[in-house]
């Protein structure tokens, strides 16, 4: 990688153009202004959204058309902090008749809406010819005209500047040339930005406690952005019946109860060998991506449908990384409404998912707003459970409880002595284990200790992980171990 893309803004130092504005990058503000990038498709506006950002946010790929929703953060221009979104491309040429003509136009619609609340509307056009797109796209904007800044991109070296002079043609002031790939006049164009921003209403604000964050994950269709809207109680997510809808994460904040949640709303994950798209494949990599950053999944699953193999392949995902897991039967409104319905429905996922028979199951409608709270009241109830722990004198007295209930099988060949144990760590939940002969210890009586731990030490709806490890020395000498 060059040294200029290793570096968004390699003319100047971020931190220190920060001070001189007075605002400290590693604190939380609010009331920002809004700072929105618009253009026709594939004129780089997701790769210029990621070089203000100084990281991948935004799905970056050749194919027209590739962010559909909205995708927006906090970022520090020039050292001032602004609210900064990623628009889907204008699209001009569309065959009515088409589910993607379809799709586009709710595209148009979510970017005509962030242009309207914005201070400042970056239009991004490409060096080259003038498309009809770009004309039309132009127009739209003329309400606007007081807020905009014009930046040509790919323009790296100076590269078709002498035809990008053309732009002037719709009556722009000034024209900025840029290369978003490599960064060429990228701090002239963050002045250019922030000159005439409103900073006065920017404040410090106190960092919230941390929120639940929930991951959105399923199949394609299964009403993921749905819920992703109605929790929120926005239009963030496009919602349509059109495979493959969301792409980029779509993140939404919201209150319940008190407590502050995030919601990630991610692509459909479809199996291997339907994912034939560069788009797709980085759209299912970065919902994924997803299970390093949140506590709890909500795993949709069609009611009308059932289970797939990609449902498996998540659980285990976010099994790997012991995060709490909700099965959602969304759609449940259209199933039989009957205990019977859902007790038989229930008991069939379990036994497909033996070994997490702890995980809840809980019927929802999405469309109709039907079983939200249980299923808010649930993620509350395993996030607490995540984050729970327990004092290692309380956890060594159960330990020895459940010793004296079940005592560890012994024999000539099998011989083990456990001496005490500790919580490692809290979400994910893990516990170690101290035993001589950790390889004489049956997996079956492994499995009663984390049976007992999920009983007794109310774990009982979230993965925990127990790691053995030898120790000749006993639970009185226990701090000469671990220094």
């Amino acid at each position: 990688m060059s040294k200029n893309k290793a570096n968004p803004f390699k003319d100047y130092d971020e931190k220190a153009e920060a001070e001189k504005a007075g605002f400290d990058t590693s604190k939380y503000y609010v009331n920002l202004p809004l700072v929105v990038i618009a253009g026709r498709p594939n004129v780089g506006k997701s790769t210029l959204f990621n070089r203000f950002m100084h990281k991948r946010l935004a799905i970056v790929d050749p194919t027209p058309g590739v962010t559909r929703d909205p995708v927006e953060a906090t970022a520090f221009i020039m050292g001032k902090p602004v609210r900064l979104v990623d628009t889907g491309g204008y699209k001009l040429d569309r065959d009515p008749t088409s589910r993607e003509s379809e799709m586009d136009e709710l595209v148009v619609q979510k970017t005509l809406e962030s242009i309207k609340k914005a201070d400042k509307i970056l239009l991004l056009l490409e060096a080259g010819i003038i498309t009809g797109e770009d004309e039309e796209f132009i127009h739209l904007l003329r309400p606007y005209w007081d807020k905009l800044v014009v930046a040509v991109n790919k323009c790296e070296g100076g590269a078709g500047e002498d035809i990008a002079w053309n732009y002037l043609q719709y009556g722009f002031k000034e024209l900025i040339f840029i290369s978003a790939d490599h960064g060429d006049h990228i701090s002239e164009l963050a002045t250019k930005l922030t000159d005439g921003l409103d900073f006065s209403r920017v404040e410090e604000g106190e960092k919230p406690l941390a929120p639940i964050r929930i991951a959105i994950l399923g199949k394609p269709n299964t009403g993921k952005s749905t819920l992703s809207n109605r929790l929120t109680h926005s239009e963030k997510s496009i919602v349509s019946d059109y495979a493959g809808t969301t792409r980029d994460v779509v993140e939404g904040k919201f209150q319940y109860a008190g407590r502050d949640f995030e919601i990630m709303d991610t692509a459909g994950i479809r199996r291997k060998k339907k994912v034939t798209e560069n788009v797709e494949y980085y759209s299912v990599n970065r919902a994924i991506k997803t299970l390093d950053n949140c506590d709890v999944v909500f795993l949709m699953i069609d009611a009308q449908e059932g289970l797939a193999d990609q449902d498996k392949k998540i659980c285990s995902l976010a099994y790997e990384r012991g995060r709490g897991i909700i099965f959602v039967l969304n759609k449940w409104d259209t199933q039989e409404q009957s205990r019977k319905t859902l007790r038989t429905t229930q008991d069939y996922i379990k036994t497909m998912f033996g070994h997490m028979n702890w995980a809840p199951i809980l019927p929802l409608s999405a469309l109709k707003g039907e079983g939200i709270k249980d299923l808010l009241n649930k993620a509350i109830e395993l996030y607490e459970q995540l984050i729970r722990k327990v004092e290692t004198s309380a956890l060594n007295k159960a330990l020895e409880d459940w010793l004296f209930h079940y005592p560890p099988p012994a024999s000539k060949a099998i011989h083990f002595k456990i001496r005490y144990m500790t919580q490692t760590s809290v979400n994910p939940v893990s516990f170690r284990i101290f035993c001589t002969s950790p390889d004489n210890v049956p997996e079956s009586y492994v499995t009663y200790l984390k049976n007992s731990i999920r009983k007794d030490l109310g774990f009982d709806q979230i993965p925990v992980e127990v790691n053995l490890q030898a120790s000749r020395k006993r639970w009185e000498n226990r701090f000469d171990e671990e220094k």
